[in-house]
């Protein structure tokens, strides 16, 4: 994406994510924000970052960008926001529908200023429907979705995912979209995001049985709805993840535990006989993994071809080898980076997050403006 301008007028996280998805790709991504900053600032971890307005859930998705203040509910705002337009292919923005037909910068006002404009909205419901306009964040999504209500243990109450999953869903799916976008040139394109779309989008399975079959998912806590046994067991000093979602696998891990009688029993011949009788098989193996370590089920297991792994801490899976050894976190500014290497190599962002309005004079002046013109404007 090297030599497209993103203008980036998004908050908090959906937007950022996708800006920052972006970036990562090669595009200039140029954060425009209002005179308080994007709220990310003010979040995270580390007081001392937020109240220095770069907060850690800032920092975590708007590295490789550049920062300019504008308030676009002024003429003057709206003036320099034009004129960066002039130079951009994108803009992104996440504020509820119908803001910008307020500050009079909808698509309809833009794309005559940018006949080539690709216009990414991101909502939490889209911009049409009864939804539209409720406030959205990300556990309300998640609640909307039907996520929460499959998530958790049978006997608790529905649970949320333990990070913010139509945030983040809801950016890569504005991000891929403005790359498919960006291949047609005859005219503006405008992209309406649901972050309740995006995250029901990945439901594709429990989806599937529900419209196809009327049959619906439930909360299952770590167990897998398509096998058994396939769930997160208890071992000696840990939990341990077995997957014997194919017949071979079944089997083999039998050999593997030596309970090769469990081949014969009538309850557990067939997948389908499995799940249904999913309680009575774990009872059976729970006591011979809690007999050894989690890495010594993973070492025995693997070596039986059976798919199995540890349940790790975050800290623990940062520290990974196999992370680290391929490039996932930026060594230079300490962030995660993307999910995949082009041609062998790690995208990786150009420069650290930028302070509240860091870049307004290297942007104002790539914009023609005098330094009286830009100590003005700043007034």
């Amino acid at each position: 994406m090297a030599g497209v301008r993103v203008l980036d007028l998004t908050n908090v996280l959906a937007g950022p994510f996708a800006a920052y998805q972006l970036s990562l790709l090669g595009a200039e991504v140029i954060k425009i924000e209002s005179p308080q900053g994007d709220l990310a600032r003010e979040l995270g971890a580390s007081p001392q970052a937020a109240a220095n307005k770069m907060g850690l859930s800032y920092y975590a998705q708007n590295a490789g960008k550049q920062s300019i203040v504008l308030d676009l509910k002024t003429a003057p705002g709206r003036q320099v926001f034009f004129d960066l337009l002039d130079t951009a292919r994108v803009v992104i923005e996440n504020f509820r529908p119908g803001v910008m037909d307020r500050l009079q910068l909808g698509f309809d006002v833009l794309k005559q200023r940018n006949p080539q404009l690709v216009y990414c909205a991101i909502s939490g419901f889209g911009q049409t429907g009864d939804l539209a306009s409720t406030p959205a964040y990300d556990q309300i999504i998640q609640g909307y979705s039907g996520v929460m209500s499959i998530t958790g243990h049978p006997e608790g109450p529905a649970t949320r995912a333990g990070f913010p999953v139509a945030d983040t869903v809801g950016g890569l799916t504005a991000a891929m979209a403005i790359c498919a976008a960006l291949n047609r040139t005859d005219q503006a394109q405008l992209i309406d995001v649901s972050m309740l779309e995006s995250l029901m989008s990945t439901l594709g399975w429990a989806a599937s049985n529900q419209l196809q079959a009327g049959v619906s998912a439930t909360r299952l806590g770590n167990e897998n709805m398509t096998s058994a046994p396939s769930g997160a067991f208890e071992t000696a000093d840990g939990l341990l993840n077995v997957a014997a979602n194919q017949e071979a696998h079944w089997q083999r891990l039998c050999v593997a535990l030596d309970c090769q009688d469990l081949l014969q029993d009538g309850r557990f011949q067939t997948r389908d006989l499995r799940k249904q009788h999913r309680a009575e098989l774990n009872q059976v193996l729970a006591p011979i993994f809690k007999r050894q370590a989690t890495q010594h089920w993973v070492a025995h297991l693997s070596r039986a071809n059976i798919p199995v792994g540890p349940v790790l801490s975050l800290e623990e899976s940062l520290q990974q080898e196999q992370v680290i050894g391929r490039g996932f976190i930026d060594p230079d500014h300490r962030l995660v980076t993307n999910g995949f290497l082009l041609n062998g190599q790690r995208l990786r962002p150009n420069s650290p997050p930028p302070t509240l309005d860091q870049d307004r004079l290297k942007i104002l002046r790539d914009l023609g403006y005098t330094d009286a013109q830009i100590e003005a404007l700043h007034e």
